[in-house]
């Protein structure tokens, strides 16, 4: 018994000194280690990289691509692949809170550590949201991904075969001695015509802050240096020694090369022309962005109904740009443990709700039958009442007309007397009748 637990313990204590070993990796996340396609790697030694060279991501949502830039010998980089993105959710525009669906924006970092070779959906890596800047700024929310199965609430999906070979750049740069490569997440590319095009959007101030670590890399083709201070970006400053980036404090005294200053000048008088021509010139309608935190809060609760099982619109709620809601009518349940629990209850309350509305029924029609009865009863009583009445009245009325004789029958003049009194009879029995009627509501 004790060598078995002591050659379990040994081949545990190899796999965790191993750590990304590829031999002790194939036998558990053999998708984390296939190599790059063979085309690939002769384009980039033909660009002068190694499979190894540093590595860095850039994401553009509207054009719905992923781009993989390796560094050259000369410390530049350039372009060594370029994917569709399978699919990302949300709008243009920042993640602002947990459960808005929004895939992040902006500039992130990926260590060894966030590397997943073990994800659900196939291979994964995790960007590094919330980051300095996102903290300062308070917002929210956590595991968001590059990963593949083609499913994304926040993540930037890619299909499976593309995020084999996504992970394996960041995993052959990682092997070389990179410690870490960047990620920055741009809403479009960042040219004078798109940015023409969201100059009315309320995200714009924050996509203008973008736009200068996005200059910073197409002048120097070097991933910028990242800082935050004033809850805002600064890229390739320098701060004197001994200070440091406060995120939520002020911005130190900074610095930056003369040669990176001037060249930033001339590409931003260029850029500047293109603008303005591009505000003049007919440009394509913008796509729909994030209304703000506000509309991020309403789509974070939907997720949470969501996520409870409740029935909801099939898709988030969109704030208009005139305050409104627009909401799909159609409503569905997550197909999920919870969803389907929440789904029996709402079957069961459903089925006691009907119960007892037919009770209720039940009761109602069983009072209003009874009191049917009643008013059938009462009326006949009151109709036997009557008659009776009526019964003596005329039983009085014959008893008080006179008897006719035949000594009073053979008088001319007694005639009329006779058929007076028996009128007169008639008439007392007809008001009597009427009378009681009347009293009894006949």
């Amino acid at each position: 018994m004790f060598a078995k637990l002591a050659r379990t313990a040994l081949v545990i204590a190899a796999i965790g000194v191993a750590g990304c070993n590829d031999s002790s990796m194939k036998d558990f996340a053999p998708h984390a280690n296939k190599p790059l396609p063979d085309k690939i790697l002769a384009s980039m030694k033909a660009k002068g990289m190694t499979r190894t060279s540093p590595v860095m991501a850039r994401i553009f949502k509207e054009e719905g691509k992923l781009e993989i830039w390796k560094a050259k010998t000369n410390g530049r980089y350039d372009l060594v692949a370029s994917y569709d993105i399978c699919k990302w959710s949300g709008k243009l525009g920042p993640k602002y809170t947990e459960g808005d669906r929004q895939a992040p924006e902006g500039f992130y970092t990926v260590r060894p550590a966030q590397m997943n070779p073990r994800s659900s959906y196939h291979l994964a890596f995790n960007i590094g949201y919330p980051n300095a800047y996102d903290r300062a700024n308070g917002r929210t929310g956590s595991h968001l991904m590059v990963h593949g199965a083609c499913s994304s609430s926040g993540c930037y999906s890619m299909t499976d075969a593309q995020i084999e070979q996504i992970y394996a750049f960041g995993r052959d740069a990682f092997q070389g001695g990179q410690t870490e490569f960047q990620i920055q997440a741009f809403p479009f590319r960042m040219t004078a015509a798109n940015m023409a095009r969201y100059r009315k959007d309320p995200n714009y101030e924050f996509w203008k802050m973008l736009k200068v670590g996005y200059d910073n890399f197409e002048i120097t083709k070097v991933p910028p240096k990242v800082d935050v201070c004033e809850k805002r970006y600064v890229f390739n400053q320098v701060a004197p020694d001994g200070e440091t980036f406060d995120p939520t404090g002020a911005c130190p005294a900074t610095t930056q090369p003369d040669s990176l200053k001037s060249a930033f000048n001339a590409y931003q008088s260029t850029y500047e022309a293109a603008f303005n021509g591009a505000v003049k010139a007919s440009v394509p309608a913008p796509k729909p962005t994030i209304g703000g935190i506000k509309e991020a809060s309403i789509v974070s609760e939907w997720s949470k109904r969501r996520a409870r099982g409740e029935r909801v619109p099939i898709e988030p709620p969109s704030l208009n740009a005139d305050g409104s809601l627009t909401a799909t009518a159609r409503m569905g349940r997550i197909d999920s443990p919870a969803g389907r629990k929440m789904a029996a209850l709402d079957a069961e309350k459903a089925a006691k709700q009907k119960a007892e509305e037919q009770r209720l029924a039940a009761i109602e029609a069983a009072k209003a039958e009874k009191a049917a009865a009643r008013a059938q009863a009462a009326a006949e009583k009151q109709t036997a009442r009557i008659n009776s009445l009526a019964e003596e009245g005329e039983a009085m009325a014959a008893a008080e007309t006179p008897v006719a004789t035949a000594t009073i029958a053979s008088s001319p003049d007694a005639a009329p007397a006779t058929a007076q009194a028996a009128n007169a009879g008639e008439s007392r029995t007809t008001r009597l009748k009427k009378k009681l009627l009347g009293m009894f509501g006949g």
